[in-house]
């Protein structure tokens, strides 16, 4: 009896704290989504690019540019690299002599590739008369979309550029949602300066 008796005085304090413990829980937990590294963005600043080629525009200080070298069958083609996020958007240039349906057409057939991963495609049309700039944004989207964001500009009687984004990694478009927008709005400023030179 004595020995129940001193069992019981050393139970009970623990049995007693963990009553109290249970009874003070009253949140109910659920698994916290999942987090992504926070992602530093550049202040925005723009320069120009005016050189040999056909057009000009205004593009980010932070990106990069990169030509193809003296290639004679693409002399236009160029590469506008983003360092800090590992991510490039390819342009081509092609002339347009009558086959401007296919051109169209052809940039319509690489966003195509792509829907086998989008959830949606959002076109959006560019029409400038005054700068005589024509043509179409196309928003991707799709958390593995290897490409979230092309356009065509055409002045529907000369030139014909092409411009796709994408990023070299293994596309998780959640995690890089922030970087994505961002760079989205360069390409938006990049549409709004894009002029062609008079010839």
């Amino acid at each position: 009896m004595i020995r129940n008796y001193w069992s019981m005085k050393k139970v009970s304090p623990l049995l007693f704290a963990f009553l109290i413990i249970a009874a003070s829980c009253q949140n109910n937990y659920s698994p916290k989504p999942r987090g992504y590294f926070r992602i530093d963005l550049p202040e925005r600043e723009y320069q120009v690019f005016d050189t040999n080629y056909p057009f000009t525009f205004e593009y980010p200080v932070y990106a990069e540019i990169q030509t193809k070298g003296p290639n004679l069958s693409h002399p236009y083609w160029f590469n506008l690299h983003y360092p800090d996020f590992d991510g490039t958007i390819y342009f081509s240039y092609k002339p347009v002599n009558g086959n401007l349906a296919t051109l169209i057409n052809d940039s319509h057939e690489f966003v195509g590739k792509h829907l086998s991963k989008a959830s949606a495609v959002d076109e959006r049309v560019v029409m400038d008369r005054e700068a005589e700039k024509f043509g179409l944004i196309f928003e991707i989207d799709g958390a593995e979309t290897a490409s979230p964001y092309q356009f065509f500009l055409t002045d529907s009687v000369n030139h014909f550029v092409r411009g796709a984004l994408y990023f070299n990694n293994r596309p998780n478009n959640d995690s890089l949602r922030p970087v994505i927008s961002f760079v989205e709005e360069d390409i938006e400023h990049f549409i709004r300066t894009f002029n062609w030179k008079k010839q």
